[in-house]
């Protein structure tokens, strides 16, 4: 599975790169690791309005994204 790092950037780049992935596979899995609750809101969002099942686990101050479709 993929693993894409976003830690450390600003928004709008962890959506961004998100957007980029959730394009070039078109379904699959993947994850994305961030680090703001800012970023976690607009990816969660993104997968959503994109009908991608998206799941949260929290790792210290960060979060593990993995989305699905």
């Amino acid at each position: 599975m993929e693993v894409k790092d976003a830690r450390g950037l600003l928004c709008p780049e962890p959506v961004l790169i998100t957007k980029k992935e959730i394009e070039r596979l078109g379904q699959g899995t993947f994850q994305v690791l961030v680090d703001t609750v800012a970023a976690r809101d607009n990816i969660t969002r993104l997968a959503k309005s994109k009908k991608w099942e998206i799941s949260m686990e929290p790792r210290g101050d960060e979060f593990v994204l993995t989305l699905k479709k």
